[in-house]
């Protein structure tokens, strides 16, 4: 029965039905409501068709794509630039922090420097007196003389 219902089906859609098939068609409900619907589509005219109908139909789906497209990659082309601009940003800050705590390493290095050698420079007194201090640092020769009259 189901074979036969579906063949009915199809003859509905691609012919008239003769009345012994619109007698079947009445016990199944389905098909009586198809069959009704399918002679109002008969009734309507044809709407008329432009001649480049098929070119604008085209045209849309392409539009379409195009669209889904630039929706796909649309993050890129803003993420892109932002990434490129901060990279920028995060390099010239580093090396703008690395000169600066080199400079800063200069500076006290100079501090230092200056500090050791104000340290290190004789006060005017001992300049003064240089001869009898690098006298007193050299060794002294003993006295033959004056060892042999201790004696």
């Amino acid at each position: 029965m189901e074979n036969k219902s579906s063949n009915l089906h199809e003859s509905l859609w691609r012919r008239k039905l003769s009345d012994a098939e619109r007698a079947e068609l009445r016990a199944q409900p389905e098909l009586c409501l198809e069959a009704r619907l399918t002679e109002a589509l008969a009734k309507m005219s044809d709407a008329p068709v432009p001649s480049n109908f098929v070119a604008g139909v085209l045209n849309a789906i392409e539009l379409e794509e195009r669209q889904t497209d630039r929706v796909r990659s649309w993050p890129w082309r803003l993420l892109l630039p932002r990434f490129a601009m901060a990279t920028a940003v995060i390099v010239f800050a580093g090396i703008s922090l690395e000169r600066h705590e080199a400079n800063v390493h200069r500076a006290e290095l100079v501090r230092n420097l200056a500090q050791i050698a104000a340290a290190q420079t004789p006060s005017m007194d001992a300049l003064e007196n240089l001869e009898a201090i690098e006298r007193m640092s050299q060794a002294g020769h003993a006295d033959g003389e004056l060892l042999a009259a201790l004696q």
